[in-house]
């Protein structure tokens, strides 16, 4: 079993309140986990108007795997042209550990 975690430090683009915040990162959320099939949440930066970490989770039995979906998961936020992709942590669990 291996366990794939991303963290990104997103800058938010023209946001005034948390309302608009809350605007741009629901959707990016809500296309992770649509079209990747992975857990995510804004998990960080919550009062703040234009900053925001979004973090997600995947497990799966096969590393490859994990891997395409992460390296996918990243061009998508990084694709993103409301929000300016600050920083992207990545880790890797795997039966080693």
């Amino acid at each position: 079993m291996y366990v794939g975690t991303l963290s990104f430090d997103l800058l938010l683009g023209d946001v005034h309140s948390l309302k608009e915040k809350r605007s741009v990162v629901r959707p990016i959320v809500a296309e992770l986990q649509r079209k990747y099939a992975v857990s995510a949440a804004e998990v960080d930066h919550m009062n703040l108007h234009r900053r925001a970490v979004i973090g997600l989770a995947m497990v799966s039995g096969d590393a490859a795997h994990l891997t395409d979906v992460l390296d996918r998961c990243e061009r998508l936020v990084a694709a993103r042209p409301e929000v300016e992709l600050l920083s992207v942590r990545r880790r890797f669990h795997g039966e080693d550990d």
